[in-house]
């Protein structure tokens, strides 16, 4: 049963029942991405081995955190990362970085997990992409607390990648600079054409407009050629994929920076009716429960750590600094929803292990507790918001 169509039909079979179990759970209190992760633990290597991954497994999965990531950056407005609120969101995550290294250095965690910067890059990252359906599914995009969710979850994301792409790896931190900056120029060229489309007075972007509603779809082909195109660069860089797709959201935002609904509405459902459930449920077929259960522990010890290196920091943030304050409920919201990692988590322990600086074990113990932040600090969080009323975005 090597045969990848196989393992496809019982992932596809996951990415099912996932979001029906989920909907029978009273008040959708467990998030359908759980259930994807579990799913894959119990279809995969560690479970009931159903389901291997092979090249073209690996594939799929690397297409899905592309997409997650590129529908992230895509919701991020620039805003968000400039100005004086995203300095501020840039220093929270700066104040999450040191805290997670001072954590660890008091902990002593280098014997259980070998990579102490690899480790205090994990704890403070932002499942953003992750954490789009979470907030979508309980209204909360557009609230103020939204708002800071994404404001700080645009730099859990982006801090992390570039401290992948600079500290992680076999190069150092000033060829790795060098490598960033070339990435980026291209990224700036490839960013270029998107004036023309906000501009409209090409013929080609009225032909590229017309297509859209027609079978040609245009528009996603050239978002899909975009993302393909970075991940390629960023592939001959030796970068990770999530900077690539993170870059093509970007552009995409630039190019429409009030949003295309029917853009959207296609890439959702390319990305969250295919590929994004066959990456969180690959993920999940990567996890050892073994070596969670025995270390439960470290795997507890690591779920809290990433709520005090990630959540205090942004709590902090969202009640002292910036335009538009937070009261202490919502700030809490906010620094539960910021401390959900699990893709970032994802991509550092792959780098490390790679590097032969963590053992895999000690990655899926990391990758667990990713995993069950995204269980449990969404669940707090919306507990804490249930029967606020409605509100709306503060000012940038």
């Amino acid at each position: 049963m090597d045969n990848p169509v196989f393992a496809l039909f019982w992932i596809s079979l996951v990415g099912v029942l996932a979001p029906l179990l989920a909907g029978l759970i009273p008040r959708k209190l467990v998030p359908e991405v759980v259930l994807l992760l579990v799913g894959g633990m119990l279809i995969g290597p560690f479970g009931l081995e159903l389901a291997h991954s092979d090249e073209a497994i690996d594939l799929l999965h690397e297409l899905g955190l592309g997409m997650l990531f590129l529908l992230a950056g895509f919701e991020i407005d620039a805003r968000d990362i400039t100005g004086r609120v995203g300095r501020s969101a840039a220093v929270t995550w700066v104040a999450s970085l040191i805290t997670a290294f001072c954590l660890l250095e008091l902990l002593d965690v280098t014997n259980l997990l070998n990579s102490q910067l690899a480790v205090a890059i994990a704890l403070t990252s932002t499942a953003l992409g992750t954490l789009l359906p979470i907030l979508k599914d309980n209204g909360l995009m557009k609230s103020r607390v939204g708002v800071h969710v994404l404001r700080h979850g645009a730099y859990g994301e982006l801090g992390p990648v570039l401290a992948i792409a600079l500290l992680l790896g076999s190069r150092g931190p000033v060829q790795s600079a060098i490598v960033l900056a070339c990435f980026a120029a291209i990224a700036i060229l490839f960013a270029i054409p998107s004036m023309r489309v906000r501009s409209g007075t090409s013929k080609l972007i009225h032909v590229v407009r017309a297509g859209a509603e027609t079978t040609a779809q245009t528009s996603v082909r050239l978002t899909m050629l975009l993302l393909v195109a970075l991940i390629a660069v960023a592939a001959a860089f030796d970068l990770d994929i999530v900077l690539a797709a993170f870059a093509a959201g970007f552009i995409l935002r630039f190019a429409l920076p009030e949003g295309d609904e029917h853009l959207e509405s296609r890439l959702e459902g390319i990305a969250f009716g295919l590929l994004v459930p066959i990456f969180f449920v690959t993920s999940g077929m990567a996890v050892n429960p073994h070596a969670i259960t025995a270390n439960l522990g470290a795997f507890a010890a690591i779920v809290l750590t990433i709520l005090i290196c990630r959540g205090l920091p942004v709590f902090f943030s969202s009640r002292r600094f910036g335009p538009d304050l937070l009261d202490a409920r919502d700030s809490l919201a906010v620094s539960f929803f910021s401390a959900t990692g699990l893709p970032i988590i994802v991509a550092v322990t792959s780098v490390a292990v790679a590097a032969d600086e963590m053992t895999a074990e000690n990655a899926s113990l990391l990758v667990g507790a990713g995993a069950a932040t995204v269980l449990l600090y969404p669940l707090a969080a919306i507990l804490l918001l249930r029967n606020r009323p409605a509100d709306h975005p503060g000012p940038a």
